[in-house]
């Protein structure tokens, strides 16, 4: 599936009904992205998220952006506002997450959702 078609897939998200808890840290995510990283098969994108914990929870929003490149290169972002600089950067040499493109979750506090979802 192209990164497009699971943009507007994710759109059919404008809340949520359940609450998924990672198993190691006290992240929680919605059903919206529970979707996204099972058609993606990119389960890592939480645990990514997650091993930022310690640094990301005591901010009360943060804008997570996942750009992949031709090359199957990833970055992986993470600012307070569209404005800001990054406080969060990392570079993944390979994924297999769809692309060419960008995609942004959101988290609040300890939440990870959807843009549709916030």
């Amino acid at each position: 599936m192209k990164l497009n078609e699971i943009k507007n897939e994710l759109r059919q998200f404008t809340g949520t009904t359940n609450w998924y808890r990672h198993g190691l840290h006290q992240i929680t995510y919605t059903d919206g992205i529970k979707y996204l990283v099972a058609i993606t098969e990119s389960y890592w994108l939480i645990d990514l998220i997650a091993s930022y914990a310690k640094q990301t929870m005591n901010r009360p929003f943060l804008i997570w952006r996942i750009t992949k490149y031709d090359d199957n290169r990833c970055t992986i972002t993470a600012r307070e506002d569209t404005n800001e600089p990054a406080i969060i950067h990392q570079k993944i040499d390979y994924s297999d997450f769809p692309g060419p493109g960008t995609l942004e979750v959101y988290q609040c506090r300890e939440t990870i959702l959807l843009k549709s979802e916030y």
